[in-house]
């Protein structure tokens, strides 16, 4: 059988591209084409950042290269099946292509050469591409060994080729450590990023496939902050960057585990952005103020830098004479016109007019690194340790210093707090307000003693008093406290003894405190003084709380909902000092958005009398002893026996769990009224330990978008552990069976469509790379953990729903805790909207998923 001419293969690719807006390779003719060298067969591997990052597989054949995108990129583990969907037949010239298309146009994006070279066929070519099974050896830069493609079955009406990308398994084959779409981020032929592909540089040809390594970038000597090379330089065309609000760590008490955190020094000094153009620089504080006269040093580097512009943020730091970072010393430096300062760059935000923010931290940090070169100081690139984050923290306090800064390498740059950046502080410090002073009568000293307090519900809040003070910080900083003098007390309240000849001022300052520890009182324990923090705002100044952390006690509690802890101070989350008392307090919190949810319905619980440190134990029926508030409902079981289930009917039921050390609550998916008729549908989407919580995200979005195809509505929820709940509200009109084989066929159709990425099956082994999605949640008997339960975990973490607006924000299951509710509870309620919801499973949506 003839084989079709090249010009009919390129018939769908000509026809999908307008040549005089793409720079891509206009399709060849036979006769062009006809002309290559046949004694090897070239392959080629393009990322490509289009609607949705993929990367694109060809093989030349016939004149052409056939070509599929790998959804997720191809991978060494032979356990890995990646989607591969079969497109159009491309030129040959399109092997050496890499650029940018524009986005009007098909496929517009960023295109990288990510692989180049040769390959062999190891079973017949045509005859594999007709029967859907292609097998074949690789010998690129990157990949190599034998793989496979195998073509999957279509379902019915599927226009498109699914295949799935293999990597047999080859006895003595020793394949690249590591994930290598990771491991390689740049151009085989370029030696660029996808971003600085971009940026716009020009589109390579296939002559072009040769290393071009950029030469390393060095300061250039300049002459100060205004900069002049040979006394005149072109001005840039690029704006001065503008001033962005920064990324925050958010406090934990303890150090991150895994391979995926970055580990950096945390310094004690002024966070800074250094905004660079043409030749020139700005100094800005995380407030926004202009304080480039302030470190002119600081700014002449970095304004010597050999940049068209730039946005880093780092850190201002002086040294002490133990050679670490110290604030006092930074004050004095400060006061002596800012010289001998350094800056710990650890982020670029812009290059060159480019907003990179969005590019995975790594990548951000590796471009900062080029850009400032060697020999840059003051300016000093802020170094990491990939993981072992608990052995870097022990190192850090070991050596005297402040403490770490865990950061997630994927992530890209987020303005404000969140738990992408972990802060863990070897020893106590924090910013409070001074409201007053002690005077005294000694010489050279203008008062005993500063009355400090922080920002609590709009009111400040009195937190002791500091009579030490660092260094020259008490002399430099007291002619600006007398200054701010009132006659009143602003503290909403102030013991008599602190008020006794106190001496009072406007709540303006901020103050640096370091300190041992807070009473019980909730007052500093050995405060010191370190100096004004001019570059933060008073109202801005709340207690910083460890994540996990328990809300402080307005008062000693033993009775909640009418129930007495007994022990209310036992201590059930060793680690985070959570108390029986504080996990009470919680339930009284949240019980208006819980008991809705919780109350009536027959419940499982988690129980651990001695905390986390101690044995958990799951249990479902009653046993001796049990509380009056934790009501009984006989229920008959699958095998006919009957037996007492758990049920409560307000919150004194979840406090007298709390009272026998129950941590968590699960829940059926029925109420105990109308038992055999659910009224929610539950996916629990468990991944694979080798996955990240991105991936659980999008898959979340990805059930959302499949069940409202077929009819059914969805709510969020994080689940304080790894996954995430989508959560469908139902009428109660089916009942097990039906809610049962809907879960569990819509489970398997979409294990079917994307086996690459989900599983149906519990089986461990079934999960490599993928996310289970359990449907098991949804049979009579079955639970799944309540909204707004605490969970037997590391960080006292909440199950908390969620708004699927806020959801794609969030970087893990686990990021609220005890601390958090308050503030969520002022917020509007996530799960409001579904209150109006009618849905339920219908025969038409069994049969739909059935047929699959």
């Amino acid at each position: 059988m003839a084989k079709p001419e090249i010009d009919e293969l390129l018939k769908d690719y000509r026809a999908k591209r307008d040549f005089s807006k793409t720079s891509e390779p206009a399709a060849e003719t036979a006769r062009k084409a006809g002309k290559r060298a046949k004694n090897a067969l070239s392959f080629v591997v393009q990322k490509h950042d289009a609607t949705r990052l993929h990367y694109d597989f060809r093989l030349e054949w016939d004149g052409v290269l056939k070509s599929w995108a790998v959804t997720r990129g191809p991978s060494y583990d032979p356990a890995e099946k990646r989607l591969a969907v079969r497109t159009e037949d491309h030129p040959l010239a399109y092997g050496g292509f890499e650029g940018v298309i524009p986005r009007s146009q098909y496929g517009g994006g960023t295109v990288m050469l990510w692989d180049t070279g040769i390959w062999e066929p190891v079973e017949d070519f045509d005859k594999g591409l007709k029967n859907g099974k292609l097998v074949f050896r690789l010998h690129g830069e990157r990949l190599e060994g034998e793989w496979t493609l195998v073509r999957m079955k279509p379902r019915d009406g599927e226009t498109r080729e699914n295949w799935l990308m293999i990597k047999h398994r080859e006895e003595g084959f020793r394949p690249p450590r590591g994930d290598v779409l990771k491991k390689y981020v740049k151009s085989v032929a370029s030696d660029r990023t996808m971003a600085q592909i971009a940026k716009g540089g020009r589109t390579l040809a296939k002559s072009d496939l040769t290393d071009r390594r950029p030469a390393k970038r060095t300061p250039k000597a300049k002459a100060g902050a205004e900069g002049k090379e040979d006394g005149k330089r072109k001005s840039s065309a690029v704006a001065m960057p503008r001033w962005r609000e920064v990324q925050l760590a958010t406090l934990v008490a303890a150090p991150p585990e895994g391979g995926e955190w970055l580990s950096e020094m945390k310094y004690d000094g002024y966070r800074a952005l250094l905004a660079i153009a043409g030749g020139k620089a700005k100094v800005f504080t995380r407030s926004g103020l202009d304080w480039t006269a302030k470190f002119p040093g600081i700014a002449a580097a970095a304004a010597a830098l050999d940049t068209d512009g730039a946005l880093i943020d780092g850190e201002i730091v002086a040294f002490d004479g133990n050679g670490k970072t110290n604030f006092s010393a930074l004050q004095d430096a400060i006061s002596s016109g800012g010289q001998g300062l350094s800056c710990f760059c650890f982020d670029l935000l812009e290059e060159d007019g480019e907003d990179i923010r969005r590019l995975p931290l790594v990548e951000r940090k590796a471009r900062l690194e080029e850009l400032l070169g060697e020999g840059s100081a003051p300016l000093i690139y802020s170094t990491h340790v990939a993981g072992s984050a608990e052995k870097v923290f022990d190192q850090v306090c070991g050596a005297g210093h402040e403490g770490i800064v865990a950061k997630r390498a994927d992530d890209p740059y987020r303005s404000g707090r969140g738990r992408s950046w972990l802060k863990v502080k070897c020893t106590k410090s924090q910013e409070f307000v001074i409201g007053g002073y002690t005077p005294t009568d000694k010489k050279n000293r203008p008062f005993r003693s500063l009355l400090v307090g922080v920002r609590e519900n709009g009111r400040l809040v009195y937190k002791g008093r500091v009579g030490a003070f660092e260094g020259n910080s008490l002399a430099e900083a007291a002619p600006l406290i007398l200054e701010h003098k009132r006659a009143s007390s602003p503290f909403s309240e102030l013991p008599r003894e602190a008020a006794r000849k106190a001496k009072f001022v406007e709540p303006d300052l901020v103050a640096e405190i370091g300190f041992a520890e807070f009473t019980s009182d909730g007052v500093v324990r050995h405060g010191v003084f370190k100096g004004l923090r001019e570059d933060k705002k008073a109202g801005e100044v709340v207690l910083e709380r460890a994540e996990g952390a328990p809300m402080p006690e307005r008062e000693k509690r033993q009775e909640f909902a009418g129930v007495k802890l007994s022990s209310p101070d036992k201590v059930l989350f060793e680690e985070e000092g959570v108390t029986k008392a504080d996990i009470a307090a919680h339930y009284e919190r949240v019980a208006e958005r819980m008991m809705p949810e919780a109350g009536g319905r027959l419940l499982s619980l988690v129980r651990c009398p001695d905390g986390t440190s101690g044995e958990c134990f799951f249990q479902k029926h009653e046993s001796r002893g049990f509380p009056k508030e934790l009501k009984r409902l006989e229920v008959t079981e699958a095998d006919g026996k009957k037996d007492n289930y758990l049920h409560v009917e307000g919150l004194s039921g979840i406090i007298a769990g709390v009272q026998m050390g129950t941590l968590e609550f699960h829940i059926w998916g029925s109420r105990i009224d109308r038992i055999e008729q659910p009224d929610r549908l539950v996916f629990d989407l468990d991944p694979d330990e080798g996955l990240g919580f991105r991936d659980v995200r999008d898959a979340a979005f990805d059930l959302r978008e499949r069940l409202a195809g077929i009819g059914l509505e969805t709510l969020a929820m994080v689940t304080g552990g790894k996954g995430v709940h989508v959560i469908a509200p139902l009428a109660r009109r089916a009942e097990w069976p039906e809610v049962k084989a809907f879960a569990r066929d819509f489970s398997r159709m979409i294990a079917e469509e994307e086996p690459e990425r989900y599983v149906a099956q519990a089986a461990k082994a079934k999960r490599k790379g993928r996310i289970f999605v359990d449907w098991l949640r949804n049979e009579r008997g079955a639970t799944a953990i309540s909204p707004y339960s605490t969970r037997a975990r590391k960080g006292a973490p909440i199950a908390t729903p969620v708004s699927w607006e806020e959801l794609k924000s969030l970087d893990a299951a686990n990021v609220f805790h005890l601390g958090d509710m308050e503030k969520r509870l002022a917020m509007a309620d996530p799960w409001a909207q579904s209150a109006g919801w009618k849905q339920s499973i219908t025969k038409k949506m069994l049969a739909k998923v059935a047929a699959a």
